[in-house]
């Protein structure tokens, strides 16, 4: 690279593939908050300079900020569809960590021609399960995957599965206790083991409140494995400031705990899975009306949701408070990760609009209270990457603006970058999300998503990116 750069340089062509110009560019990693221009080449970013510089293609981004490409632990939707929402929201990287898959080859080769961002996925105990018990359900469980106990046998059998989902590329392991509600103690003990011996991260969704945390922390403390939190505000509800001091006390500690949060006062899962049956089954009309038919705005009832529990899918859950989002979205702990839900065209506004959303409504309408810009950005980027990089060294090199990092970067308007979706209409993309480069390609600009393009490329666990 520095050969053809110096013969650029010599014969007064172009040195640059691409140059973004005169933008504020703000990088966690090194502090940088400050205009430079930037130059790209073969996917990477090559210079960050003060000087004027050339390229054969030019992204103007005076008056706009220039960031690490967000990157997003938690994104169920791993479709071309979703991989279009996402970068418009600014997400270059979007990586399905808590449900997973139990075909770790499978799902990768179903995605390698190519996508407009880059993408990877967990060994999810939840899928690895459905298989060994011969559950019924396709998306979630429903049948033994969810309601019967594991033989040992059957253990030992989801235990290496899961470590060959690692040896094949898997980012990490995922878990959600309450939707599979019959693994024991044991079967969930045999999965941390993996974790810990492995060095792999397992990504869990706990049972509600403290209890719910208490659990995943001794099967943390008494294995070694490291755990992140899925969605502490959804887990926590009242409870998130206690979970939070919890989570932080146990990294004092010493323990490698990390935990996300997502900007919205209402969750959503499949209607037929364990977590929403077991709790809502049997409960009074106060605690069906919690839950609204994304289809069409209904709070249901007794009759309603026995109706809709027989055609399946997608069910908003009203539980939360916008005071514990906020708590949860300020804490210096928190990643910011959407769990993006998105199902035959009906989802959660959380699917487009999460990053811009905590830019517009948590940074600059925050108040006396706002989240600064920087810690903004640092959450949406170095502390994802930072939580995968032991395990997916690739991830060194995404969420920093440096020379040699991949040239994953997100342009926006600080003064009006907002979300613009809503329960009701989950599709409307942001405003303010200017430009999102992929490996050095544009999948969004001025605004508006590039069609044709898929620059995105796979993020492997062990090995890395594959380029």
């Amino acid at each position: 690279m520095v050969i053809g750069l110096l013969l650029a340089l010599q014969l007064g062509t172009p040195v640059y593939d691409r140059v973004v110009l005169g933008g504020n560019v703000m990088d966690p990693a090194s502090q940088l908050d400050a205009v430079r221009n930037i130059g790209l080449v073969d996917g990477r970013i090559a210079v960050i300079a003060t000087h004027a510089i050339r390229g054969r293609d030019t992204v103007d981004a005076h008056g706009l900020v220039v960031a690490p490409g967000f990157i997003d632990l938690h994104a169920h939707g791993q479709t071309p569809e979703t991989y279009r929402f996402y970068a418009l929201d600014g997400v270059t990287t979007a990586l399905e960590l808590e449900l997973g898959t139990s075909d770790v080859p499978a799902w990768y080769a179903e995605r390698s021609a190519g996508e407009r961002i880059n993408y990877g996925v967990s060994i999810g105990h939840i899928k690895v399960r459905m298989a060994v018990m011969h559950d019924s359900g396709t998306w979630m469980p429903v049948s033994d995957g969810a309601y019967r106990a594991a033989s040992p046998a059957q253990i030992g059998d989801i235990a290496k599965r899961i470590e060959i989902g690692l040896r094949e590329g898997a980012v990490g392991i995922g878990a959600g206790f309450p939707y599979t509600p019959a693994a024991t103690r044991d079967e969930l003990l045999a999965v941390f083991r993996v974790a810990a011996m492995t060095k792999t991260p397992i990504h869990v969704h706990i049972r509600p409140g403290v209890a719910g945390l208490n659990e995943a922390l001794a099967l943390a403390g008494e294995t070694g494995a490291a755990l992140h939190v899925v969605h502490i505000n959804s887990a926590g509800l009242a409870e998130t400031p206690v979970m939070l001091a919890m989570i932080d006390d146990a990294r004092a500690g010493g323990h490698d705990v990390t935990t996300e949060a997502y900007p919205y006062d209402a969750g959503m899962t499949e209607i037929r899975s364990a977590t929403i049956q077991d709790t809502y089954r049997a409960a009074p009309a106060e605690r069906l009306a919690e839950l609204e038919w994304p289809r069409t705005g209904e709070r249901l009832n007794r009759e309603s949701f026995e109706h809709y529990t027989r055609i399946g899918g997608p069910v908003v859950i009203h539980t939360n408070t916008e005071q514990m989002v906020a708590v949860a979205i300020h804490s210096p702990l928190t990643i910011i990760a959407s769990d993006a839900y998105w199902q035959s065209g009906t989802g959660h506004p959380r699917t487009t609009g999460t990053f811009s959303k905590v830019l517009g409504r948590y940074v600059r309408e925050g108040g006396a209270h706002s989240l600064s810009l920087m810690d903004a950005i640092r959450k949406m980027t170095l502390m994802p990457a930072q939580r995968l990089d032991a395990r997916v060294p690739a991830m060194r090199q995404k969420g920093r603006l440096r020379v040699g990092a991949d040239a994953d970067i997100t342009i926006f308007d600080p003064a009006t970058v907002v979300d613009r979706s809503t329960y009701r209409e989950p599709s409307l993309s942001p405003v303010g999300i200017q430009h999102v480069i992929v490996n050095g390609v544009s999948v969004v600009a001025n605004g508006r998503a590039v069609e044709g393009v898929a620059p995105g490329k796979a993020v492997r666990g062990g090995g890395g990116a594959s380029r």
